[in-house]
């Protein structure tokens, strides 16, 4: 090889390039690290609901910690994301200074067990609100479930001006509202099997049966739907007695 000069004068050749290559790639480095390059205008185009601006603007300044550059759009992202109340955040550089932010914010759909919310997605999370909302009560996981039956049994119930306040899912798998009409509360049993059908006899029921004793001011306070062709109707001051569609009060 040393008697080789073709042999050596290749040699040589790679080796500069080799150090040609990481010549240029350390000044790049240093280059795009200069203050040059930092972010001068930080902007969140979205209109803020719910989001705390003051605290958003801190998120926002502890991690711009690069330039243009260099910054982690996907660690400042992930960290504007554990923000209450947002829900997603999008981020775009603009040359050559400035950074632009999208905020999706969660939208309160009910509060969740003990210290949590739903969204409308059905997505859990946390945050403070001090607003009115309907009351989940269910197993860790089941927060998009227990949205979709809320939607759909809202809808449901609407003949009867009956809403929802509470709804609950037991571990077993058990249902059962609590829910608010013109005349007073009313909570609903309604099992584990063919809910959507025990809630829909109630309502073709109601007119017949437990409105005239609400119009009599006998309003009921529990329904149990848990009966193959009837249910159970308890008066807010007696006891329970057995009901049969279309049967009068």
């Amino acid at each position: 090889m040393w008697d080789d000069a073709r042999q050596l004068n290749a040699t040589a050749a790679t080796l500069a390039a080799m150090a040609l290559c990481a010549l240029v790639y350390a000044a790049g480095a240093w280059l795009v690290r200069q203050p040059a390059f930092a972010f001068r205008e930080v902007v969140v185009v979205t209109p803020l609901s719910r989001t705390n601006a003051a605290y958003l603007e801190g998120v926002l300044r502890s991690e711009l910690a690069g330039t243009f550059f260099t910054l982690d759009l996907n660690g400042a992202r992930a960290s504007l994301a554990s923000v209450p109340w947002v829900r997603n955040a999008g981020l775009r550089r603009e040359w050559p200074h400035r950074l632009t932010v999208e905020i999706e914010e969660h939208v309160p759909l009910a509060r969740w067990n003990d210290n949590a919310l739903v969204n409308d997605r059905g997505e859990v999370f946390t945050a403070s609100y001090h607003g009115e909302l309907p009351q989940f009560h269910g197993p860790d996981g089941t927060a998009a479930a227990m949205t979709a039956r809320y939607r759909e049994w809202t809808r449901t119930l609407a003949p009867i001006d009956l809403t929802v306040r509470e709804l609950t899912l037991t571990p077993r798998g058990s249902w059962a509202i609590a829910g608010r009409t013109p005349q007073g509360s009313l909570e609903i049993a309604l099992g584990r099997d063919d809910t959507d059908e025990r809630l829909a006899r109630l309502v073709v029921a109601y007119p017949r049966t437990l409105g005239p004793l609400a119009r009599a001011g006998k309003p009921v306070a529990r329904v149990d739907l848990r009966y193959r062709n009837g249910f159970a109707a308890r008066l807010a001051d007696a006891g329970a007695r057995r009901t049969r569609p279309g049967e009068s009060g």
